[in-house]
């Protein structure tokens, strides 16, 4: 229950951030989220001698909050005043960098500074995101190329010998950091650094030296997780979260039972924590590393004495050699794995349920790989105990200890393809979507890939019964006017605490904004037509003499490109077309464009429909081209459909058609982002006004004066 003194204290931060704002204005709707956050957190159930509560939700509150709201100061004051008293980490997520970057560098400040509420607060990344200073030092010290270029396990992820250029980069990483311009994180290196290069200096947590570590005190990966540990406010992403969510939670971030959690972005969560389940491998380098291991095993038997480890480890390795041998002899005479023009093939496993004579090399390699992992981790183990008990040997451990960490890392991927390839889910359950791609360029491959095609079990187990409150926000959580599809896909929708709620948008859309649908005649089933009609339409649309902007939104990138070449030449003197220039040029250029009394047209695809803020005369009419359906074309997607189906189902009008009630909402929104916007949004698709569905998709559009 909410106390007095939480009340009061809310109250009394919200007062005197909006006084310290001259021209503030309240809004019902911000003041409404800030209520639902506190009193839904107030709810939180204690942990009782080490033993977590059975959580129903009741401390779980999603809320829709349209664009205007000013969602995160509420979040940030409610959940920081609530997570300070109460002895809680307030962890904030999203889906992109900018919003971490404005939360970090923007609305945490703010809120400090206008309301009085004395929250100190850190942005988290994933251990990839930063050097490691050991190997750094060990590959630009005097014998550094020898050692770049001598055969180790993690030269199993290059694909070519370093290049002279990619040595010289290594040491001004080393002087960098040595004389401390460079903190070793990635992002603040001032030029772009290539992937392949980059996993040569930064480490995982499996080959991570940990305490025995020499450069342990000024390792930038802990020295980052040790502010985490002082700071009140964690900023993390999505897939941050869901990669600690992933080893059992509190090994990253702060501990789900210690932590309130804001998601912001959240109708990003479900499909990211899909892809965190998900798993691959290569056979070609399975079998690469797998060929290394007696020989590391050999080296680690001489420093520890664990024989039955090391011994236990070659035959597994061994074992599955022999089985992945088996896969390539099978695979060979796959009528599904045959060549095909445009790709790689891919054989996709129907309803994740493998052909009979393909169980028993399934399980083979599943026990294999299962026994491989667990006596690599018992080495790796030794490995560290021995570091304690014998310094001498320091550097020859050390070495054992970093190739067995990579070693460690592929295994662990080796066990969850194989894992996931040999479950079957139950009738009741979503299937595990399973699928084998076969590589043809070089030498020939096979990948391995393996799917859940629902994260919500994962979610709950997780995640929700764990934490001890979380709030999900968006602008956009509902889908036809429904939570359904966001509480089915993220597992909510098995706990019955979980409150919504949709708040009221502060904009007056009926005088703001016109909804015009256009009487088109060719239907985007008909590609060719309907792109020749939206040809004709645009001129009619764009007013050339005015100094506006204007975004066009396509589906697809062919379709776009065809219109864009098409159109007259008059008209394509006002273009910028996505991926023409970056990101940042193009803006630049549109808003030069208007400031010359010029009128300015962006083309964009589905990264512009969402995140794009054109406020003002940057942007008064939006026009989408095609209603936004994402049809399942992919191995997920397809096992999901398909599972759909054969219960009866229509995965067209359950999925499809909700998923792109969400897109299309975000794409109108780009047309008013403040209570001084106007304009108009068409939609070129005679879908919306011919099909059944088309109503509903309407129904959840803001109401907008039709004309």
């Amino acid at each position: 229950m909410l106390s007095d003194a939480e009340k009061a204290a809310i109250r009394d931060r919200y007062k005197t951030l909006t006084d310290n704002l001259p021209g503030f204005r309240p809004r019902a709707a911000q003041r409404q989220m800030l209520a639902e956050i506190a009193n839904t957190f107030s709810r939180s159930l204690p942990v009782v001698d080490g033993e977590l509560p059975e959580r129903e939700g009741e401390s779980i509150v999603v809320v829709e909050g349209p664009t205007g709201v000013g969602k995160s100061l509420a979040y940030l004051i409610a959940g920081g005043v609530m997570a300070t008293m109460r002895g809680k980490k307030l962890v904030v997520t999203s889906a992109t960098v900018a919003l971490q970057e404005q939360l970090v560098d923007r609305d945490l400040p703010f809120v400090v500074e206008k309301s009085g509420l004395p929250l100190t607060f850190a942005l988290a990344k994933g251990r990839g995101r930063y050097l490691c200073p050991y190997r750094l030092f060990g590959l630009t010290a005097g014998h550094a190329q020898g050692e770049l270029l001598a055969p180790d396990p993690v030269l199993a992820l290059w694909d070519k010998k370093p290049e002279q250029a990619e040595l010289d980069t290594l040491r001004e990483f080393a002087d960098a950091f040595y004389a401390r311009s460079w903190n070793g994180d990635r992002d603040s290196w001032p030029a772009i650094v290539d992937d392949s290069l980059w996993l040569r200096v930064t480490n995982d947590r499996h080959g991570c030296l940990k305490t025995a570590c020499p450069n342990r005190a000024e390792c930038p990966f802990y020295l980052a997780r040790d502010v985490l540990e002082t700071v009140d406010v964690v900023v993390a992403n999505h897939d941050l979260l869901l990669a600690d969510v992933a080893m059992g939670g509190g090994v990253i971030l702060p501990a789900p039972d210690d932590s309130f959690y804001c998601i912001d972005e959240a109708h990003h969560l479900a499909k990211k924590a899909v892809n965190q389940f998900a798993a691959e491998h290569s056979l070609a380098q399975a079998m690469s590393w797998l060929e290394k291991l007696p020989q590391l095993a050999s080296r680690v038997e001489a420093l520890v004495d664990k024989p039955e480890l090391t011994a236990g480890a070659a035959d597994a390795a061994a074992a599955c050699a022999e089985t992945l041998t088996e896969w390539l002899w099978l695979l060979g005479g796959e009528e599904a794995l045959s060549p095909v023009e445009g790709g790689d093939p891919t054989w996709l496993i129907d309803d994740g349920r493998l052909p009979e004579h393909l169980k028993q090399p399934t399980a083979n390699m599943a026990v294999s790989a299962r026994s491989l992992y667990k006596n690599i981790a018992g080495m790796a183990d030794a490995v560290a105990e021995a570091r304690r008990d014998k310094p001498a040997d320091a550097p020859l451990l050390d070495k054992a200890q970093t190739d067995l960490g990579f070693i460690v890392g592929r295994a662990e991927q080796l066990t969850a393809v194989w894992d996931l390839f040999e479950r079957e889910a139950d009738d009741k359950a979503p299937p595990i979507a399973k699928w084998i791609t076969r590589k043809l360029d070089g030498k020939g491959d096979y990948l391995f890939s393996a799917s859940p095609v629902s994260a919500a079990a994962s979610l709950e187990h997780g995640l929700w019964r764990r934490a001890a409150a979380a709030l999900l926000t968006s602008a956009t959580l509902r889908s036809l006017g429904e939570f359904d599809l966001l509480l089915t896909q993220t597992g909510l929708k098995w706990l019955p605490g979980v409150s919504c709620v949709a708040l009221d948008s502060p904009f007056d859309f009926p005088a703001q904004g016109e909804l015009y649908l256009p009487p088109l005649n060719a239907s985007p089933k008909d590609p060719g037509a309907h792109t020749r009609e939206i040809v004709e339409w645009l001129p009619k649309l764009v007013d050339e003499t005015e100094p506006v902007g204007t975004l066009v939104l396509f589906s697809s990138r062919k379709q776009m490109q065809e219109v864009a070449e098409t159109l007259p030449d008059n008209f394509k003197q006002h273009l910028l077309v996505q991926g023409a220039l970056p990101k940042s040029v193009l803006l630049e250029t549109h808003y030069r464009r208007l400031g010359e009394g010029q009128p300015s047209v962006i083309f964009g695809l589905d990264s512009f429909s969402e995140g794009l803020d054109l406020p003002g005369e940057a942007c008064v009419h939006v026009i989408i081209a095609k209603l936004p359906f994402a049809m399942p074309d992919d191995p997920v997607g397809k096992t999901l459909a398909r599972w759909i189906e054969k219960r009866g189902g229509n995965p067209f009008i359950e999925v499809t058609v909700p998923e792109a009630s969400i897109k299309l909402i975000q794409a109108v929104g780009r047309l008013i982002r403040t209570e001084r916007d106007w304009g108009r949004v068409t939609i070129l698709d005679n879908r919306i006004t011919r099909q059944r569905y088309g109503k509903k998709l309407l129904a959840s559009l803001p109401p907008f004066k039709r004309i």
